[in-house]
């Protein structure tokens, strides 16, 4: 699995409980093809001790080597690859190059703040002031219509510190399993919801627990937020209907259904006619779901379904894509 915010954290404050100097590594801005995104994180303790990733192992030998002997006291920028031959030294890809921020961590009382805040799923952007060292960290506002990117603004770097992304797979099917199986090496923590006992019975996928209830309960009970998708793929329209109705009037950044243009179209006359669904609302279901890549088995499915929550996850305006790539 990808690795997260908080697992970063909680090894850099594992490593300053220990009493170990931890420098905290940010990629702020990115040229060319950059393995890694902007708000890309590693956590290094003087110790050799590391967590994250800011290139998918191209700099980070390098890196590390430099912070263990000596770990920055404030904060201050760094470059890599701004010449060819240093693209070539540390296999950065395409001509990219990464600006990254080392900035030294120094209240593990701040960290575990920051953890607990993220593990009860809040948002949240963390502020650095490169000049002067000051750190601020405040809670995003849900008025928001979308979750901010990083950015470096002057002397400012603001980082989105946000909690895991979750998918709620609706159905233990057999697609289902591709998707679970195939989501949480994707950074997806996967839950599923399905009544039916002979589905039940034959899920055993233990990294992927089922809940207890009917899908519309599940759905509310797991408070689905901006990090959060519904996926539903039982194909019974009793089931799937039932949670996509409370689905999409949460907050979750992706609701689809399984089904042909036909039967979604048709859920959605239904819910039109029987629960005053707007168009606005019914705008935001994913039906046929997954990306239109002629999937026909369960496996192709999986892929589709993941390559449309990758895009939109990754800020991809997949409209514009698809009306593009059709002209």
């Amino acid at each position: 699995m990808l690795d997260t915010q908080v697992e970063v954290l909680q090894g850099a404050y594992s490593a300053l409980c220990d009493g170990d100097s931890v420098t905290l590594v940010s990629v702020i801005k990115t040229w060319g093809n950059a393995p890694r995104p902007v708000g890309a994180l590693l956590a290094v303790a003087a110790s050799g001790r590391f967590w994250g990733s800011v290139s998918g192992g191209c700099v980070e030998d390098d890196l590390i080597e430099r912070l263990v002997a000596e770990p920055v006291t404030a904060p201050q920028l760094a470059i890599y690859g701004e010449t060819s031959e240093e693209r070539q030294r540390f296999g950065l890809p395409c001509g990219g190059t990464l600006q990254l921020l080392l900035e030294p961590l120094l209240s593990k009382d701040d960290i575990a703040k920051l953890i607990a805040a993220l593990e009860q799923r809040q948002l949240l952007v963390r502020e650095t002031d490169i000049e002067s060292g000051r750190v601020s960290v405040q809670p995003l506002t849900k008025t928001q219509q979308r979750e901010p990117t990083p950015q470096l603004e002057g002397n400012i770097w603001r980082n989105i510190f946000g909690p895991s992304w979750r998918l709620l797979i609706i159905g233990a099917g057999q697609t289902s399993r591709y998707l679970a199986e195939m989501a949480q090496p994707l950074g997806f923590s996967v839950s599923i919801s399905d009544p039916r006992p002979e589905y039940r019975q034959g899920w055993g996928l233990a990294s992927a627990p089922l809940l207890a209830g009917y899908p519309d309960d599940v759905v509310s009970d797991f408070a689905p937020d901006s990090r959060t998708a519904i996926v539903a793929l039982t194909h019974d329209p009793r089931l799937d209907d039932a949670a996509l109705l409370t689905a999409l009037t949460s907050q979750a950044f992706y609701v689809g259904a399984l089904g042909s243009i036909r039967t979604n179209n048709n859920r959605r006359q239904r819910f039109r006619e029987h629960f005053d669904f707007d168009e606005v609302s019914l705008a935001r279901l994913h039906g046929p779901v997954g990306l239109p890549i002629g999937s026909k088995s369960p496996p192709e499915i999986a892929l589709a379904v993941l390559a449309e929550l990758t895009a939109l996850r990754n800020g991809v305006d997949l409209k514009t894509r698809l009306e593009t790539a059709s002209l």
